[in-house]
């Protein structure tokens, strides 16, 4: 979305008829029409129609609230869900404290809430929860048309402000507590549509993620989102790495740090209609990690268990054994072959494609697939070629 059909789209009547354009018929093309038959431009009606969609969409993620909002579609793709939003603050508020509630209610003033800078808000998925429990939050976001969107998604909320600037910009040195979501895609190359790519290098992100970790590291308490395919090696020693998936999804990984740190290495939150938290001190002595034949139930662990390599946490508690024994590294054979480049699929086996690609460090090379399966009861890996 551009600025101008933004600021056309924030215009009072303009929103006024987003909020009954269920009056219209429900086809799209009819409603379009009749919009148009109405006044508005060909701009504002797409922009009419496309919100009323994003609406519909963010639901999902955001329940009612979704209702009073606006988005761009890659801003609600990467928003956080308002469940894993408010996890997201009680980590950084400090489980369980009393945050002083609503200071319209309880007469305290903004100045002694704890304060929050969300650096890279989005559409302020995150800070929406921050100022809801009590936090004096600045949202701050980069994109013009962001920022904008965000400080009208936050309107209701006396204690949540939105600047539009680079966080790098940002002076976090007075902050109780930081928020990171650094950019993790750009605008692919020749675009005309605005679609955007994913950045696979941390230090391509926006802020990189060498930067985001100093800051975090020196602040008194921080966390920073991140996509779930994180690799282990990135994790630094002062941090805590939740993978978390909600209703069955693995949406993100988070390095908590400071007093938002529970306990250091890596944990696993699984968030439904049970709650299950698994971290790496639950793992069993390598000498005590059993291997065995299949019994009568295959488990399939939450990939947010997987992500974090902690699927052996699950085998005393419920009495389970593993099927194999890990897999080696192929980088040697790889490289000999002359293989610089691989398309991972699994049958059986588990692992996480993303995170062996990674791990393989290939140098540059020949394309080729690799497939991890069982043949008989062994578990291989196939090296194969298109043919």
């Amino acid at each position: 979305m551009d600025p101008q059909t933004l600021t056309e789209l924030l215009d009072v009547s303009v929103l006024d008829r987003l909020d009954r354009i269920e009056d219209l018929p429900a086809d799209e093309l009819a409603r379009s029409s009749a919009l148009r038959k109405e006044g508005y431009s060909a701009e504002v009606t797409a922009g009419l129609l496309t919100q009323a969609q994003l609406r519909k969409d963010a639901v999902k993620k955001l329940g009612p609230f979704a209702e009073d909002m606006l988005f761009t579609r890659d801003g609600l793709a990467q928003a956080t869900r308002l469940p894993v939003a408010a996890h997201h603050a009680r980590r950084l508020l400090g489980e369980g404290k009393d945050t002083g509630g609503d200071a319209d209610d309880t007469g305290e003033s903004a100045d002694s809430a704890p304060t929050i800078a969300d650096l890279g808000c989005g559409i302020g998925a995150d800070s929406f929860a921050f100022a809801g429990m009590g936090a004096q939050v600045t949202a701050v976001d980069a994109d013009e048309v962001t920022a904008a969107i965000a400080s009208f998604n936050l309107r209701h909320l006396a204690n949540a402000s939105v600047e539009h600037a680079r966080a790098e910009d940002i002076d976090t040195t007075d902050f109780d507590a930081l928020w990171f979501d650094p950019a993790r895609r750009t605008v692919g190359k020749g675009s005309k549509s605005g679609s955007t790519a994913r950045i696979f290098d941390p230090e391509d992100f926006s802020p990189s993620l060498s930067w985001v970790i100093d800051k975090a590291i020196a602040a008194k308490a921080a966390g920073v989102k991140l996509g779930p395919a994180l690799d282990h090696s990135l994790i630094p020693d002062e941090a805590e790495a939740q993978w978390v998936s909600h209703a069955g999804e693995v949406v993100e990984v988070c390095l908590y740090f400071g007093t938002a740190r529970q306990r250091p290495g890596r944990s696993a939150l699984v968030m439904g209609d049970r709650t299950l938290l698994v971290h790496e001190d639950d793992l069993p002595a390598e000498d005590e990690e059993g291997v065995g034949e299949l019994g009568q139930y295959l488990l399939e662990p939450d990939g947010a268990i997987v992500r974090a390599g902690l699927v052996t946490a699950l085998c005393g508690p419920l009495q389970a054994r593993r099927v194999h024994p890990k897999i080696p590294s192929l980088r040697k054979a790889l490289i000999s072959r002359g293989i610089g480049k691989v398309v991972i699929k699994k049958r059986g086996a588990d692992i996480v494609p993303d995170q062996v690609r990674r791990q393989l460090k290939l140098p540059a090379g020949d394309k080729a697939t690799l497939v991890f399966t069982r043949l008989g009861d062994r578990h291989v890996v196939l090296l194969t070629q298109p043919c």
